[in-house]
C-alpha cells in the first residue's frame, strides 16, 4: 500500500556537541499514524568532533533514509531543501572590565560622530539664527532650541531602533533588525551552497 509522507525542512536547528540529530529535530512530519513513530526516531546524523560549528543536511538524504526504512512512500517534499544545524559550542563568559570598556568606547565614539555631524552642518549658527528671527534677541546660547533638540535626539533613536534597553516598544521590527535578518539570510545562503556537499561537484570525481 502507498505510504505519502510529506516534509517540511526546518531552516536552521541549534544542537549541542556529540548530540544525535533525528528526523523530528530537523523536519515537520506528516505521514500515516502506523509510520510516524518510525519516522519521528529516523537518526539522521551524529555530531562528532570532526564536525566544525556549522552542519547542513540535505533534503535528498533524508528522502534516501525515508525510502529504505519504509517501502512503496511517496515523499512530498515542501519548503526549504536544506537544514542548517548549528552546534552551540561552549564561550567564554566576557569579562565585566572589557564590557565596560567596549560600552564607554561606543558612547564616546557615537557623542564624537554626532558632535562632528553637528558641526559640519553648522547646528549652533542655525539655532542662534532661528533664535533671532523668532525673538529679535541675539543669544550665543540659545538654551531653548538647545534643550529639546537633543531631548528629541535621544527620543528619535529609541523610536527608531524600537526598544528601550532589551524592552520592545511594538511588534514591529527595527531597520536593525530587519538589516540583521536579510545579513542572516545571505548567511545562510553562503553556508547551504558551500558546506552542502550535495550542491558541488567534481567531473573528475568517480
Amino acid at each position: 500500500m502507498e505510504k505519502t509522507v510529506y516534509i517540511r525542512m526546518r531552516n536552521r536547528v541549534l544542537a549541542k556537541p556529540e548530540e544525535s540529530i533525528y528526523l523530528m529535530d530537523i523536519a515537520q512530519i506528516i505521514a500515516p499514524e502506523s509510520v510516524i513513530p518510525e519516522l519521528k526516531e529516523l537518526k539522521v546524523y551524529q555530531i562528532t568532533e570532526r564536525d566544525k560549528n556549522i552542519i547542513v543536511i540535505d533534503v535528498m538524504k533524508i528522502i534516501r533514509l525515508i525510502s529504505g526504512l519504509i517501502e512503496d512512500a511517496e515523499i512530498q517534499t515542501i519548503g526549504p531543501a536544506q537544514t542548517i544545524i548549528e552546534v552551540i559550542l561552549k564561550k567564554k563568559q566576557m569579562s565585566k572590565p572589557l564590557f565596560i570598556l567596549i560600552w564607554f568606547l561606543l558612547f564616546f565614539g557615537s557623542a564624537m560622530a554626532i558632535m562632528n555631524f553637528h558641526d559640519d552642518v553648522s547646528m549652533r549658527s542655525v539655532q542662534e539664527k532661528m533664535y533671532r528671527i523668532i525673538t529679535g534677541v541675539e543669544d550665543s546660547k540659545p538654551w531653548i532650541f538647545q534643550i529639546p533638540y537633543s531631548i528629541g535626539l535621544g527620543l528619535g533613536m529609541i523610536l527608531f531602533f524600537n526598544h528601550v534597553f532589551q524592552k520592545r516598544i511594538n511588534e514591529e521590527p527595527s531597520p536593525l533588525e530587519v538589516e540583521m535578518f536579510n545579513y542572516q539570510l545571505d548567511l545562510d545562503n553562503y553556508v547551504i551552497i558551500h558546506e552542502n556537499k550535495e550542491s558541488m561537484k567534481d567531473t573528475d570525481d568517480d
